[in-house]
């Protein structure tokens, strides 16, 4: 079989390889024993930026060698010519290779020698693997946004982790993102990558105008954008800024959340390239993943500040209700008891009226600042050596004469002495509410019945656990309406229906209290009518 002859760069007479060669995909470069290039063909000039004219009977090695590499490489050709076997003939290699403009890109190349009447020739036929090298490096990419932004306790904190990610495992020496504030109809520089040693001058802008430069423009028009040569771009005075500095492409693409454009994300190069549809996609997937990012983390920051909005409003209300609460209830006594001989029985219903009606909004204004203390943490629980059953029997002797207006049956079953390590203070409120409500619940003539005990057995490791429940046979729950019991203001059909009145407070401060305890409250399976209430708490040691 006839080997072709390796191209002459100062033939005329290309030849049946020249034309095939010419119209190859491939860059193909020819160097003879000497290392000087024999062939260069049209993708040759695209790839590494020399023309044909320039590139023949150069030296391969300044050409399109690093220089870091070209000792190595002219010894291995020395070796070549010189008869020595070498592994990287017929095998495809990545390697780095050096453009005309002066930076570096890796490029898959295959070597192959013939032997010609002037000695041997050595073919390279290469193709630069930049955008498959970071397709590639995309799925580590993703990895580490993924996972920082899973880490990241803030949006901010978020946003530099994105743009180190795209800089460092992507080459790209600067990286921004950029988000939008609509109130003040201006974008801001979130975060910003710039790599080790590049100074970013006047290029370094923190806010843009809708519309101005790429990040601008990737917002307003909400499409991806790619400047292949930023020096060309006229529309910007920040393309050429970026210019002056070394940057020579740009790519921006738009974060979005849902069909709102939350800002952009953009990267820029050394050199400058066509677009690319696989980066322009997988840039969009990153950009995606901030988008969903930040819409939770806004959700999330949203939820706080309503919770702390809510937690203010509820302060005020109540500080501003407990005031002149005081002061009817105060004033209402004193007139009761200076007119006392001179009020009819009318007369002494109204007071009575006004002086009820002031207490059952002032018990609702010390529940509301209770539970907005308690959930917010503001309200320290004490824990302290504590008597449950003590507790227990105090509430059970205070609503002693309601229970007896109503016929109640009230039990206890419990042993003298039940310690824990708890707040008695709060526990004592856990047991009013439930104990109450029971009372307040229950029909004349019912039951209401109050268990606790320790729950440890002899070969638990664990600490004991108490379980205490409070039962009672009144007008019960519906059990499609359980699921909504511990919530704010909640109160049940049936409680309505009987018109009992109530503030749907109690429960949920019940729960709130035992929660910080450690503990649980749960509606238990009930049989017949009523419900049953089951807490257990841990009865921790003092440390």
């Amino acid at each position: 079989m006839t080997r072709p002859e390796p191209v002459n760069c100062d033939s005329d007479d290309l030849g049946d390889s020249r034309a095939v060669l010419g119209a190859a995909l491939d860059a193909y470069v020819a160097m003879d024993a000497a290392g000087q290039v024999v062939g260069w063909n049209p993708a040759a000039e695209a790839t590494f930026g020399h023309t044909q004219t320039h590139a023949c009977g150069q030296e391969v090695a300044d050409l399109i060698i690093p220089e870091r590499y070209r000792a190595a490489h002219r010894a291995a050709l020395t070796r070549l010519a010189a008869g020595g076997q070498a592994r990287l003939l017929g095998q495809r290699r990545q390697v780095e290779a050096l453009h005309a403009d002066g930076h570096e890109f890796p490029i898959e190349m295959t070597l192959t020698v013939t032997v010609t009447r002037t000695g041997p020739v050595f073919h390279a036929f290469c193709h630069d693997i930049t955008v498959a090298r970071r397709v590639s490096r995309f799925t580590e990419v993703e990895a580490t946004v993924s996972r920082g932004l899973a880490e990241i306790p803030s949006s901010r904190a978020g946003a530099a982790r994105v743009v180190e990610a795209l800089g460092v495992k992507l080459g790209w020496p600067v990286a921004e993102l950029w988000l939008a504030d609509e109130d003040q109809q201006i974008l801001t520089c979130a975060a910003r990558y710039t790599a080790p040693g590049r100074r970013l001058g006047s290029f370094a802008l923190d806010e843009l105008e809708p519309g101005m430069g790429l990040p601008g423009r990737v917002h307003q028009r909400a499409c991806p954008l790619w400047i292949p040569d930023l020096a060309a771009d006229a529309a910007s005075l920040r393309s050429r800024a970026a210019a002056r500095i070394g940057l020579h492409v740009a790519v921006g693409v738009p974060i979005r959340s849902g069909d709102n454009v939350l800002g952009a994300l953009c990267v820029y190069g050394e050199h400058t390239e066509d677009p690319e549809d696989a980066l322009t996609a997988l840039l969009t997937g990153v950009a995606a993943q901030v988008g969903q990012y930040l819409e939770r983390r806004r959700a999330e920051e949203l939820t706080v500040e309503l919770a702390h909005t809510k937690e203010e409003f509820l302060t005020l209300i109540t500080h501003e209700l407990r005031n002149p609460l005081g002061v009817i209830t105060a004033a209402a006594s004193l007139l009761e008891e200076e007119l006392a001989d001179d009020l009819d029985t009318d007369q002494r219903q109204y007071m009575h009226a006004i002086t009820r009606s002031a207490d059952r909004l002032t018990a609702m204004a010390n529940d509301l600042l209770d539970l907005a203390r308690l959930e917010s943490g503001h309200l320290a629980i004490h824990p302290a050596p504590t008597d449950l059953a003590e507790i227990i029997a105090h509430t059970v002797e205070a609503l002693g004469t309601q229970a007896a207006g109503k016929n109640l049956t009230v039990s206890v079953d419990a042993p003298t002495h039940l310690e824990l390590y708890a707040d008695g203070s709060r526990l004592q409120q856990v047991a009013d509410n439930l104990i109450s409500n029971a009372v307040k619940y229950t029909p004349v003539g019912g039951a209401i019945t109050i268990t606790a005990h320790a729950d440890d057995e002899p070969d638990d490791p664990d600490p004991p656990w108490i379980t205490w429940s409070v039962s009672d046979t009144g007008i019960g729950v519906p059990r499609d309406e359980r699921a909504h019991l511990f919530r704010r203001f909640y109160r049940t059909s049936t409680a309505v229906n009987q018109r009992i009145p109530g503030t749907g407070l109690g429960l949920v401060i019940t729960r709130t209290i035992v929660e910080r305890h450690g503990g649980t409250i749960t509606l238990a399976d009930h049989s017949g009518p009523g419900t049953t209430f089951r807490i257990r708490l841990p009865a921790k040691t003092k440390t």
